[in-house]
């Protein structure tokens, strides 16, 4: 049997290890077959192919046909993939719900209270990190806004203006809900102007002729700002720097402060 490796490889969003894709690829070409004919056929190692097809049989992908010799039969691969998206659906439910059960539970309190403690005997200069790729930057800047109690403040691209109505439209939507003061700024063009009006329904949306780069401020203590024009760069290799620090967070948010009232708010455009 002459199966692509590239193929075979594709099996593994099954669930499905080398030789299992292999063993069941060649029992789907033969319908039923013996352990050691399939194993000649996948070039399987016989000593592993009983192994690798009891295995194969209780994800159920084959079913053992009793007699002497013992014969496999392949299961229709349209009911493998809903007994493997059920068996996925099963595990995220029970994973689901055991990360649930944990919220109220001891161990988190007690991990919750190890973490306290060790903020508090960390130096600032240690509370900072960097990420690259724009997907990762995104995941860490939607973690800061969730974080918000008080205040965010975003300032961003013409292009990010696009970017964030539809990445962050639920965690902004969730900060005004609680009550969180948001503030947006961007060169606003017709070509975003759409996503003004979305952002506008919780935030105050003002516009800058000039780009003023590309920051995020949380309740004056924390600080991500980009290191590069997204117009400039592949967004995998977009950039940013995070600070944990109430002492220059609180700086930038003064320094903001100064041109927020020169904007022109997104009403009078």
């Amino acid at each position: 049997m002459i199966v692509q490796k590239e193929f075979l490889n594709k099996l593994n969003v099954l669930g499905l290890n080398s030789y299992e894709a292999k063993l069941w690829a060649a029992l789907l070409s033969r319908g039923v077959s013996t352990a050691g004919e399939l194993s000649d056929i996948a070039n399987v190692p016989r000593s592993r192919s009983y192994d690798v097809l009891e295995s194969l049989e209780k994800k159920g992908f084959v079913v053992m046909k009793l007699g002497k010799p013992i014969k496999y039969i392949a299961v229709k691969p349209s009911d493998v993939l809903e007994r493997v998206k059920q068996r996925i659906m099963e595990e995220a439910e029970h994973s689901s719900q055991s990360l649930d059960n944990l919220r109220d539970s001891e161990m988190l309190k007690e991990l919750n209270l190890l973490h306290s403690k060790g903020i508090d005997m960390v130096d600032p200069s240690e509370l900072s990190g960097s990420f690259k790729g724009r997907n990762n930057l995104y995941t860490h800047l939607e973690s800061m806004m969730k974080s918000a109690e008080k205040s965010i403040t975003i300032v961003t691209t013409k292009d990010g203006l696009n970017r964030k109505a539809e990445s962050f439209r639920r965690a902004l939507y969730r900060a005004k809900e609680n009550g969180v003061k948001i503030q947006i700024v961007a060169p606003i063009t017709k070509d975003n102007m759409e996503a003004a009006k979305k952002l506008s329904e919780y935030a105050d949306v003002r516009n800058s002729d000039a780009n003023l780069g590309r920051f995020i401020i949380v309740d004056d203590n924390q600080l991500t700002f980009m290191l590069v024009d997204d117009a400039d760069v592949h967004p995998n290799y977009d950039s940013g720097v995070w600070v944990n620090s109430p002492f220059f967070a609180a700086t930038m948010s003064s320094l903001f402060a100064l041109n927020w009232k020169k904007l022109t708010p997104l009403n009078k455009l």
